[in-house]
C-alpha cells in the first residue's frame, strides 16, 4: 500500500471490522487516540490472517502506519484488509481504515493505511508453517 495511488473508499468490498468510536477513546485533543485505531487494525489483520491460517497467530510488526485524518467521537470507522504476502511462516496484510463522519452526514475519509506482519506459532510461540 503506497501513498501514490489514489486513495478511494472501496465500495465493491467488505470491512473485516467495524467501529463507532466513543468518548472513553478519546485524548486529550477530543479526538480519538492512535493507539485505539492501532488495536483495531491489529484485528482486522488478525481477522484476515485467519482466512488464510486456521491456528494461532502473533503480529511481529506494524510498518507505514500514517495517521492522515483526525477520527471522532460517533465515527464509524470500516477497516479494510487484503493479504498481500503469504510466507513460510509469515502473514503480511494491507490494512485501509476509513471514518464516516458522523457530523457531516455520509461524508468519507482515508484515515491511515498500513502493513502488519503476523507470524504463525505452534503451543510454544514457536514459528510454524502456515496451513495451506
Amino acid at each position: 500500500m503506497n501513498d501514490t495511488k489514489v486513495h478511494e473508499y472501496p465500495k465493491d468490498k467488505q470491512p473485516s471490522i467495524r467501529v463507532v468510536m466513543m468518548p472513553r477513546d478519546t485524548n486529550a485533543v477530543g479526538t480519538i487516540f492512535g493507539g485505539v485505531i492501532l488495536s483495531h487494525i491489529d484485528l482486522a489483520a488478525a481477522t484476515e490472517a485467519h482466512l488464510r491460517h486456521p491456528g494461532k497467530l502473533v503480529t511481529v510488526s506494524f510498518d507505514q502506519v500514517e495517521f492522515k485524518q483526525p477520527v471522532f467521537v460517533g465515527d464509524l470507522v470500516s477497516f479494510f484488509t487484503e493479504t498481500l504476502r503469504v510466507g513460510r511462516t509469515s502473514l503480511t496484510v494491507g490494512v485501509s481504515v476509513w471514518a464516516q463522519r458522523s457530523r457531516k452526514r455520509g461524508e468519507l475519509v482515508h484515515v491511515t493505511e498500513g502493513r502488519v506482519t503476523l507470524v504463525a506459532v505452534d503451543e510454544d510461540l514457536k514459528p510454524t508453517p502456515i496451513v495451506r
